[in-house]
């Protein structure tokens, strides 16, 4: 990467810092975030970007930045809603909206995106190609902005597409990629368990679905361990049951709710169709009826070879071998999965993590918070790629493997 590309990225840090915390301050839940794309589109325009797209698919903005010469064209994403957590952190830029916070990053997402446009766009005479930057709402909440965004075409005339996450369990300054599947699929399902209520003391005349769905929730727990193939992974987490109205009555009902994580699509199928046999036949030994309300989530994410084998270079050279490491697959979902799924490309974490300054807790935790310090090392990361495609002597060859 260009010496004067990484020193304006780094001047850029305060106003980095002041973005983020002004929409850590005013956040906005997925699909309401119009205010929060009103800030975006009014830093793209002052930047003198004028080629930008709003409303796309929703809330989502696309900006182009047009390079001097012919090349291919990068793409480049961020998201920006927030999440329904109440924020017990003691920052100053504390969210000022009750029971919503940005407890996934989306906020430094942003500012790190909108830091790498201005650089962009002051360097767009370097550039052998154009650069797309795609701001995305509706991360956090299924179907996802992301297909809304590709169906109102986001990805026309995209060659590659590149994205990245600040993680706060993986430590500052840290990048960590993976070669092929790297976040899993995720999907939800609702089980309802329909028994036969009556009198606690009489048990004889009811269809217990407390011990119905009881039965069923072991039962599932031999879907993974005994159906499928050990050398692949999955889970199955059953995260709510819901049932009884009184400690002497026998529960009409029971309601199970949780989340089905997969990276391999057959297995992903298997899991479904099984769950269904164990539901249908346990219920039915039980004299009770069961439905399965299954719903696919987010397809699992998957790194492409040709352009993580260029990523992991690139990132050896600008962060060094130390810091830029292979780490393991993560059952968390992710909807960048539909980008990769329509155009080359690659998506990594960049560590954010740092337990002095409290920025140690998980993700969607009321203390989340991150060293801000990665908008700068996510942001080196977007400029590398973006020059090692459309700057370098390489770049008519990485254009060709694009493209074949």
């Amino acid at each position: 990467m260009s010496e004067s590309w990484k020193e304006d990225l780094e001047d850029l840090y305060d106003d980095m810092v002041e973005w983020r915390r002004y929409l850590h301050q005013h956040p906005e839940l997925s699909y309401h975030e119009k205010e929060t794309s009103t800030f975006i589109y009014e830093k793209l325009k002052s930047f003198g970007i004028d080629d930008i797209r709003t409303n796309v698919g929703g809330y989502g903005i696309v900006a182009r930045i047009h390079g001097s010469k012919p090349g291919i064209t990068v793409a480049l994403r961020a998201d920006f809603d927030a999440l329904p957590i109440q924020e017990e952190t003691d920052v100053p830029y504390k969210s000022k909206v009750q029971g919503v916070m940005h407890a996934c990053g989306h906020d430094g997402h942003t500012a790190t995106l909108l830091g790498v446009a201005k650089v962009l766009q002051i360097h767009r005479s370097e550039l052998s190609g154009d650069v797309v930057l795609i701001h995305q709402p509706a991360e956090e909440f299924p179907p996802g902005g992301a297909l809304a965004m590709i169906k109102d075409g986001c990805l026309d005339g995209v060659d590659v597409i590149f994205g990245t996450h600040l993680w706060s369990t993986v430590p500052y300054g840290t990048i960590g990629y993976r070669k092929g599947y790297f976040m899993a699929a995720a999907d939800y399902f609702k089980i309802k368990i329909q028994g036969r209520g009556g009198h606690g003391s009489a048990p004889q005349l009811c269809v217990d679905s407390v011990v119905v769905a009881s039965q069923v929730v072991n039962q599932l727990q031999m879907v993974v361990s005994r159906e499928v193939d050990p050398t692949k992974s999955a889970v199955l987490t059953i995260g709510k049951f819901n049932s009884g109205v009184a400690p002497n009555v026998i529960a009409d009902t029971a309601v199970l709710e949780g989340t089905v994580r997969t990276f391999n699509e057959d297995v992903r199928r298997k899991m479904k169709s099984e769950m269904a046999s164990i539901i249908e036949n346990v219920c039915g030994a039980f004299h009770a009826e069961g439905t399965l309300d299954y719903r696919d989530g987010y397809p699992a994410v998957y790194n492409h070879e040709k352009e993580s084998d260029v990523f992991q270079k690139v990132m050896d050279k600008t962060f060094g071998k130390d810091m830029a490491v292979e780490i393991a697959p993560q059952m968390g979902g992710e909807d960048f999965s539909s980008y990769l799924l329509e155009k080359p490309g690659m998506f990594w974490f960049t560590g954010a993590g740092n337990p002095e300054i409290g920025a140690s807790y998980p993700h969607h935790h009321p203390k989340f918070n991150f060293d801000e310090r990665v908008m700068i090392a996510a942001g080196k990361a977007f400029l590398a790629m973006v020059y090692k495609y459309l700057c370098t002597p390489e770049a008519p060859v990485l254009s060709e493997l694009v493209k074949s």
